[in-house]
């Protein structure tokens, strides 16, 4: 199959924007992922948008005032894993021959307020409850403390880090550090996450240009970025304590979608956890990055309180998570958050992070979960 690199990245910074549509977000990170890479919209023969919250044909709307060139624009959802299944749908064009290079975009311009379970759920399940995210979060968070030992100073912890983070990251759309104290006391959302350890939906954008390693030279002087893997899946049966669903497996060996995916992963990349320098992660919650550490292989399952201890996922530590400050400090503006992972993944790689840099980068991984059991993970080498 021919390599996938990344030859441009773009963003619209994160956060709320009353005075711009979602046409103009979209734009702006696409402009700039085009400028970056070099290449004329002309050059562009597919482009992928992905979206969860916004109306139909968006895609066309953002970008065919770039240029009426007839190519095909396509709209895709998948949840919170959108922009990940919608960068593998363009890889796979590329890998297919059909053509050399694409534009992938994610946008999002969301309503205030917790995600509408509406969109999710059926409404015999919303009527019987559990479908507001922050409670299925807190019954997880809740379990894995009982099972391991886990403590709320462990979720602080990772809330903490990720604060601090955020302070060097333009596009996140808060950039303030908070001490452990103000944390741990911040307003009880869902017990046992608070108001700081949560993250909030928003808007934003961010886009990749991405073509058959051997046509690059032809495109752009950029170095590329290898895209070793890109893998979509959807859970096999429910590993979550949502609203009642449709199959629920008993407790017999059920990878959740996080474990699956991750692993099919660093086979196709050919690599494993400990050979990954730094990592980005749907800390929708920070005890939802805590569980990712285990699912992504970084530790034994009940071992991640240590990893936050021992500071292993800090930007100086040994497995660096959420250089970004993560989906705590950016937000989520769901189809724009995987390819905003994507973003800051390339500016690892490139050594432009500045103080949020990790040194020596040289293989880098993206991981989103979200509704029904989509999850994406993306690996990236330079």
């Amino acid at each position: 199959m021919r390599e996938i690199v990344i030859i441009g990245a773009g963003i619209h910074r994160f956060g709320r924007f009353d005075d711009e549509s979602y046409i103009q977000i979209g734009q702006e990170a696409a402009r700039k992922a085009l400028q970056d890479a070099g290449v004329a919209w002309k050059d562009i023969q597919s482009a992928y948008v992905s979206t969860q919250y916004l109306p139909s044909t968006v895609g066309p709307k953002i970008l065919k005032p770039f240029g009426a060139t007839g190519i095909p624009i396509m709209d895709m959802e998948s949840a919170c894993a959108s922009g990940g299944s919608t960068l593998r749908q363009g890889m796979l064009s590329i890998a297919s021959g059909a053509i050399d290079i694409a534009l992938v975009l994610g946008v999002e311009k969301m309503p205030r307020g917790y995600m509408d379970p509406l969109q999710i759920y059926y409404p015999w399940q919303v009527d019987m409850g559990l479908s507001t995210n922050p409670s299925y979060w807190a019954m997880r968070a809740r379990r894995h403390m009982h099972e391991y030992g886990t403590t709320e100073e462990h979720i602080a912890k990772i809330a903490f880090k990720n604060h601090k983070n955020s302070v060097h990251n333009p596009n996140a759309m808060y950039r303030k550090e908070f001490s452990m104290e103000q944390i741990q006391t911040s307003k009880l959302v869902c017990d046992p996450i608070r108001l700081l350890e949560i993250c909030a939906p928003n808007e934003g954008a961010a886009a990749v240009v991405i073509c058959a390693r051997e046509a690059a030279q032809k495109y752009t002087s950029n170095p590329p970025i290898t895209i070793a893997a890109c893998v979509h899946t959807l859970a096999g049966y429910s590993a979550d304590f949502r609203c009642p669903v449709d199959s629920l497996s008993a407790k017999v060996n059920n990878p959740g979608p996080t474990e699956v995916t991750s692993k099919k992963a660093y086979e196709m990349a050919g690599i494993g956890p400990q050979d990954v320098d730094c990592f980005e992660v749907q800390d929708t919650d920070a005890f939802c990055e805590l569980e990712i550490y285990e699912q992504l292989g970084l530790c034994p399952f009940g071992e991640a309180g240590r990893l936050i201890d021992e500071g292993v996922t800090e930007i100086d530590g040994k497995h660096p998570v959420n250089m970004s400050g993560g989906l705590i400090s950016k937000g989520e503006p769901v189809g724009a958050s995987h390819l905003g992972q994507v973003y800051e993944l390339v500016t690892q790689l490139r050594g432009n992070a500045g103080p949020r840099q990790v040194p020596n980068v040289r293989t880098a991984l993206g991981q989103v979960l979200g509704a029904s059991g989509n999850c994406a993970v993306t690996i990236l080498k330079k």
